[in-house]
Order: structure tokens, then C-alpha cells, then sequence
């Protein structure tokens, strides 16, 4: 399959190794990757803040762009929520009769990362090695938008090596919503300390989530606590030292 990434504003400014991570996983099944270059924005901030005529040309530009992608891979669910949720709403108060047929049938091609390569590409072992103690946290786009379920915990349990540790409460919010530690920074932090507490009690090495936004803020305030716990994007876990097919229908 020929599958377009788009590795969003957020990854490529502050995480480009997540972009790096997608396409080793999806090169490694034997797909062809491409990366438009003009891509740029998805408009979750200017849309969520109120900014509705600045997110309509961010729109506009990611259905040029990805129109004729057969698949098109996005590695955050934050992003995905975005489009699924919203997009149909922009396009429809754009008044654009031609944009929004051509929405309708871009989205069902857009598929968070996770998600496409367990329902679209029907794989749950993607070679992967990755010698770790491992907790997972569910985000809210992950859990409540694209209702993921236990997609990236199927991934997770296949990598060898990965000792995967629940979390309680997973699906607690961390608290940083954006914009919204920014406006409310004391509830957010009231936040993220109760789900500290449970990632903390994992014991786990690495606490991983299909959003970096979600590890960006938890990341942070386990290194000011100097807590010896690293965050890590599902995709860098998942294209880790990969071991051959002969292996794997071996072991």
C-alpha cells in the first residue's frame, strides 16, 4: 500500500524522531511512504481557541495535500479527534459544496497510527524489540474520540522483550488539553499530579501513549521531579530493533 504521512506540526517542531519511528514500522510491512512537504497544520489549536476563519485554510490545504492518498497515517489521536470531529463542521460553515464532498471522501482514509496498522492493515506484531518495563496511557482523544480501546495494547503486548505493566486509572486525564494548561494552569497541574501517582506506581521504565502532547506534559513534570521514569511515543517503541519474519514465525 502507498500511505501518506502526516506527521503533524507538534511531531515534526519537537518529536521529528516520531515521524523517523512511523515510517521505519510501515516501510518494515513492506509499504511506500510519502511525505508532501507542503503539509503543514491540522488547525486543532486555532479552532479549539475560537479561531474558526484561520483553521478553514489549514483545512482546505490538508485536503489538497492528501486527496489522492490511498491511506493517509497521522501519529496522534489528538490531530485524528480533530479531523473526524470537526472538519465536516468547518467545511460545512465554509458554505463550500466542493469541499465538503471531497472531506466525506478523504476521512475515511485518515487513520491515527495505532489504528492503522491493527484495522487497516490487520497487524498486531510488527517485529519490534524493545528490552523495557512498559505503562500505558490512554489519552482522551485516543480513548473518548477515536475510541481506540485496547488497539495499542495489542501492539505493545507483541514486542518482544516488552514487559507491559497496567496502569491504574489509565484512563485518567493528565490535564493537558492544549491550550487549556495554559488558561487553567492550576487545574492542570492538580491533574497531572493525581496521574503521576498512578504512572509513578507502575514502576515502569517507560510510560508510552499515542500522543506526545499527553507525554510531553507528563514527561516534563517526571523530570522536574526527577522521577527515573521516561516518556516515549508508541511509534519509537514500535519501530525499534525489529527481528526477521523467519524469527517470528519461529518463536
Amino acid at each position: 500500500m502507498r500511505i501518506a504521512l502526516f506527521v503533524t506540526c507538534y511531531n515534526d517542531t519537537l518529536f521529528p524522531e516520531v515521524g523517523i519511528a512511523v515510517v521505519r514500522v510501515l516501510e518494515r510491512l513492506g509499504h511506500t511512504i510519502d511525505f508532501p512537504y507542503a503539509q503543514t497544520c491540522c488547525g486543532q489549536m486555532h479552532y479549539n481557541t475560537g479561531y474558526l476563519p484561520e483553521a478553514l485554510p489549514l483545512v482546505r490545504r490538508f485536503v489538497e495535500i492528501f486527496r489522492n492518498s490511498e491511506a493517509v497515517c497521522v501519529p496522534s489521536s489528538s490531530c485524528v479527534g480533530m479531523m473526524r470531529e470537526h472538519y465536516e463542521k468547518i467545511a460545512l460553515a465554509s458554505g463550500d459544496k466542493a469541499l465538503q464532498s471531497e472531506m466525506a471522501a478523504l476521512l475515511p482514509r485518515v487513520y491515527e497510527f495505532t489504528e492503522l496498522l491493527v484495522h487497516r492493515l490487520g497487524v498486531e506484531d510488527v517485529g519490534a524489540v524493545y528490552p523495557h518495563r512498559v505503562t500505558y496511557h490512554a489519552s482522551c482523544h485516543s480513548l473518548r474520540n477515536l475510541h481506540l480501546g485496547d488497539v495499542p495494547i495489542r501492539l505493545l503486548r507483541n514486542v518482544r522483550d516488552l514487559e507491559l505493566i497496567p496502569m491504574e486509572a489509565t484512563d485518567l486525564c493528565c490535564g493537558f488539553g492544549g491550550t487549556f494548561s495554559i488558561k487553567n494552569a492550576d487545574v492542570s497541574g492538580a491533574m497531572l499530579e493525581e496521574k503521576l501517582q498512578y504512572v509513578q506506581k507502575t514502576q515502569a521504565e517507560v510510560c508510552t501513549a499515542c500522543d506526545n502532547s499527553c507525554l510531553m506534559h507528563i514527561g516534563g513534570a517526571l523530570h522536574r521531579q526527577r522521577v527515573n521514569i521516561r516518556t516515549e511515543h508508541i511509534a519509537t517503541i514500535l519501530g525499534s530493533d525489529s527481528i526477521s519474519p523467519a524469527s517470528r514465525k519461529g518463536a
